[in-house]
């Protein structure tokens, strides 16, 4: 018996048929059509029962036999906005997202860039001499692109996101993906505006692009538009653009794409996916329609992709591309330990939950974290909450300050100050300078000693901490371990980037053709109708 059905449907306007003798009901042959997505597939009936091929011959003949439905060629690198692929240089519509402190990695970068997918360095939290080292390494490997660096907001370490810009345009860096803004800062404009310049025929050459992750319209709409004249003005009076790009910004978004950034690892809002994308997307029509920017704004999704269904309800429901992050941090090319890729190949839907920002901490910022095999949520929270209620780090009852040392710390607060004096006095002497002059300020600093560091400890494997390794991810990665389970993939040490991205997108492809046969009344198996790894 076939693994496919047919419901009843009045064919008689179809004009194709195909021979009957090259017609297959071997389920491993349907199977075997259904995967080879660069080839249509028909199915007719033979005998008593329904048939595929991949040959339709055009004319009848006395084997031939009416096609009843049919499921078009649909290549992994057709999914997705044109325009993105032939702006940034690449073959998919697919991007793999910034993950911070080189967790997105220069070998995850180039693994990715040399298959022709996008990959953004994960430049957040490293100081800009390290930036600057992994930027020229990345170009070495891929002198053309496609790459990205990440530009963070950074609201209380000023110097950090200014001095990454610094660098970025002395390397002639591209492209950029902005991250974790509440709103513009004169850094990321400049970036953009600096790049600007007039082609022969009057219209605008942007040679820096921008691709803004966004979890609401209010900081959409900010890079939907142009850069405001009040940061122009500035950037003016201090010599950075040129009084021709302050016009010529005007006639330009502040971002050439825009990620609806949904329930994702790291920064996040938690947005329903949903929602969230369609939401965006009709804030993009909006604000095109008012500005007919060309080319015209495009908008993708990222955050909570973590399977082919999902990245084929991404595409389907509009997006551009996709943007996958969490699934790549357990591949072998990502910045983390082999400890905590391994935890991330055990990692469920539910093994997943909120803590503190380290970068925006005194703000109450949080972030989606693993709280499977750690307690660095917990305690985390706990910092946060004697920030909250306490003015200082002497105001802290001494049982608790004795507790947090002990527990937490494992150190004196006072040698801990001591270590991050240091450290801000290389990284940032101007937060340094605020902090001494504010007990409550200090006690955040020493507060995100932690916090800071314990992202290290899980990227380098610190023996002795692997209960505090704060490991970002959103529970797509729960998804993509669910869907992998008896797969050779299961396997965290035999997950590639570019073997799980490419199977992403072939995944949504073989789905797309499996939609466009049950939309013509056919019916599959279950094995059919879903996509699996081979072993």
């Amino acid at each position: 018996m076939s693994n496919i059905g047919f419901t009843q449907r009045n064919t008689t306007d179809w004009a194709w048929h195909v021979d009957s003798e090259v017609l297959s009901t071997d389920d491993s042959a349907i199977k075997a059509a259904l995967l080879n997505v660069d080839m249509p597939v028909y199915i007719a009936k033979k005998g008593n029962e329904f048939a595929v091929t991949q040959n339709k011959n055009a004319s009848e003949t006395s084997t031939s036999t009416e096609v009843l439905a049919f499921a078009q060629q649909l290549n992994p690198e057709n999914l997705g906005d044109a325009d993105f692929k032939a702006q940034h240089g690449v073959k998919y519509a697919y991007h793999g997202g910034a993950m911070a402190n080189g967790i997105a990695s220069v070998e995850l970068v180039v693994a990715l860039g040399k298959a022709g997918l996008l990959c953004s360095f994960g430049a957040a939290g490293l100081v800009p001499d390290a930036v600057e080292d992994a930027i020229k390494r990345i170009q070495a490997e891929l002198p053309n692109g496609p790459y990205a660096v990440n530009l963070i907001h950074a609201p209380a370490e000023e110097a950090l996101e200014r001095g990454a810009v610094e660098r970025f345009i002395k390397l002639g860096v591209k492209t950029v993906e902005a991250s974790a803004y509440l709103g513009l800062t004169e850094h990321i404009v400049w970036y953009r505006v600096a790049g600007l310049s007039e082609n022969s025929d009057g219209s605008v050459n942007i040679a820096h692009k921008v691709i803004a992750k966004v979890s609401r319209t209010e900081v959409g709409r900010r890079f939907m538009e142009p850069a405001p004249q009040k940061l122009l003005d500035k950037l003016l009076a201090q010599g950075k653009i040129t009084p021709l790009q302050a016009k010529l910004a005007l006639r330009v978004p502040m971002a050439d794409d825009i990620t609806a950034e949904a329930d994702s690892g790291g920064h996040t809002d938690n947005r329903p996916f949903l929602t969230l994308l369609p939401t965006i997307i009709a804030l993009r029509d909006e604000v095109q329609a008012n500005y007919n920017f060309s080319p015209a704004l495009r908008v993708g999704a990222g955050g909570g992709i973590g399977t082919p269904e999902a990245a084929l309800a991404a595409f389907n429901m509009g997006a551009a591309y996709i943007v996958l992050g969490s699934v790549n941090q357990a591949c072998v090319e990502a910045g983390a330990s082999e400890y905590t890729r391994k935890l991330l190949a055990s990692v469920e839907m539910a093994d997943v939950t909120m803590a503190p920002a380290a970068d925006m901490f005194e703000m109450g910022v949080k972030l989606q974290v693993v709280k499977r095999g750690s307690m660095f949520a917990m305690r985390a929270k706990k910092l946060y909450e004697l920030y909250v209620a306490h003015d200082s780090i002497e105001d802290i009852p001494s049982a608790e300050r004795e507790k947090i040392e002990k527990q937490i710390f494992r150190a004196n607060l006072d040698e801990v100050w001591a270590g991050t004096e240091a450290f801000f006095t290389e990284r940032d002497p101007e937060m340094l300078a605020r902090a001494q002059s504010s007990p409550k300020r200090k006690m955040a600093l020493i507060f995100r000693w932690y916090l800071g560091l314990s992202s290290r400890w899980s990227n380098i494997g610190e023996k002795g901490r692997e209960m505090d390794y704060q490991i970002w991810a959103g529970p797509s990665l729960g998804a993509f371990n669910s869907w992998v389970k008896g797969t050779y993939l299961e396997d965290y040490t035999r997950r590639g980037a570019v073997d799980v991205a490419l199977h992403m997108l072939k995944g949504a492809a073989y789905l797309q053709r499996i939609n466009q046969l049950k939309l013509q009344g056919v019916s599959l198996t279950t094995d059919l109708a879903s996509y699996r790894v081979d072993n």
